[in-house]
């Protein structure tokens, strides 16, 4: 078979149509046809195949080199077909816990920006730095943090912190190293591709100097400085009430309903029922504010409405239970419970302990 006759133009960005017509000419080009699905084969075989580098958890996973090598020589088309197929193929062959479709994104990604930086390009350490950097950030932190929260709420049933800080600090610390690697690697590997035509550029630019190592060092503070603040951001306007699961939120007011009972003795002699209005953690402090609607029960009206859930379905699940299980809309809906009085309580996130408290009565409605 005839070599498909391609044109070798360097482009500076992507950002021409001259630029996606070559990449989508490469889906013809049999030979790189044939490269992709050994890459893809690569890819699957080396998911769980890393590099130690702090044991226990530190680690480089080596599946990113072939990424970038094959995304490198095949561009951003192929590039989003291969990731498909690749997190297809990783999760048949190789699962890691339950399937979860939207992870697809992440491996997309990836390959997507990698092509983006290093497809039809002269070839460069700030490249390679710059692909590195968007994926540990854009990806790795910003993308698979409501994967991650999606992932544990619906498959899992479990709640999962947004951002978890020794994640953050796990890809911010990596990217320096993964970049001198990640350069170390194609800087081999181009020429010989070269030769063989696969790929635009000999790569003799991949030679990292001192403004490589500035730039990492410039980009580590940009990323680090980018984190903390969209950290503060979340905490300080998000509360972290609204990912609970039934039996976080169960626990939670179960919990909220004994600090109160123990530190005052405004209702000590009924019932009260404690539900957390909203939950807000402290960035970097370790501890949490809740604010609590604070109401009592009434335990008649609760045994004849229980009788009357169960006459009408014997499978009904009304009960005590079920009510320490709301949020704020059921809550103030259930004609058993009247709202007495609001709670900001302050615990330590690892031994629950009770830093600070305050209640206030409300009147009851008439």
């Amino acid at each position: 078979m005839p070599r498909l006759q391609k044109n070798p133009t360097l482009y500076p960005h992507p950002f021409s149509r001259a630029y996606w017509r070559d990449a989508a000419l490469e889906l013809k080009d049999v030979r790189v046809l044939v490269f992709t699905a050994l890459m893809i084969a690569l890819r699957v075989a080396m998911k769980n195949v890393y590099i130690p580098v702090f044991p226990p958890n530190v680690r480089i996973n080596t599946a990113f080199f072939i990424n970038a090598l094959s995304a490198m020589v095949f561009g951003p088309v192929v590039a989003i077909l291969s990731a498909i197929i690749t997190d297809t193929l990783g999760c048949i062959l190789a699962p890691n816990g339950a399937y979860f479709f939207p992870f697809i994104l992440t491996e997309i990604g990836g390959g997507l920006i990698f092509a983006l930086l290093l497809y039809r390009v002269k070839l460069t350490p700030t490249r390679v730095i710059l692909s590195r950097f968007c994926i540990d950030l854009f990806i790795n932190i910003l993308l698979n943090a409501p994967l991650m929260l999606l992932y544990y709420k619906m498959v899992l049933g479990k709640s999962y912190m947004m951002f978890q800080i020794p994640h953050i600090l796990k890809n911010l610390f990596m990217f320096p190293i993964e970049s001198v690697l990640l350069t170390l690697f194609l800087s081999l590997l181009a020429p010989i591709l070269y030769r063989n035509g696969m790929l635009y550029d000999k790569g003799e630019g991949l030679k990292i100097r001192g403004k490589q190592i500035v730039l990492m060092v410039c980009l580590f503070v940009v990323g680090a400085a980018s984190v903390i603040g969209y950290l503060y951001y979340y905490y300080s306007n998000n509360s972290i009430s609204k990912d609970f699961t039934p039996q976080e939120r169960y626990t939670v007011n179960c919990t909220m309903t004994d600090h109160v009972d123990d530190r005052t003795d405004l209702w000590q002699d009924e019932d009260t029922v404690c539900i957390v209005e909203s939950a807000h953690k402290k960035f970097f402090e370790g501890e949490t504010t809740y604010n609590v609607l604070v109401y009592t029960l009434d335990k008649e009206a609760l045994d004849a409405k229980i009788a009357e859930a169960r006459a009408e379905d014997p499978n009904s699940t009304y009960g005590l239970a079920e009510i320490h299980g709301y949020s704020k809309t059921p809550a103030s809906k259930d004609d058993v419970l009247t709202l007495v009085g609001k709670a900001t309580i302050v615990c330590k996130d690892k031994t629950g302990q009770v830093l600070s408290f305050a209640v206030s009565e409300i009147e009851p409605a008439e």
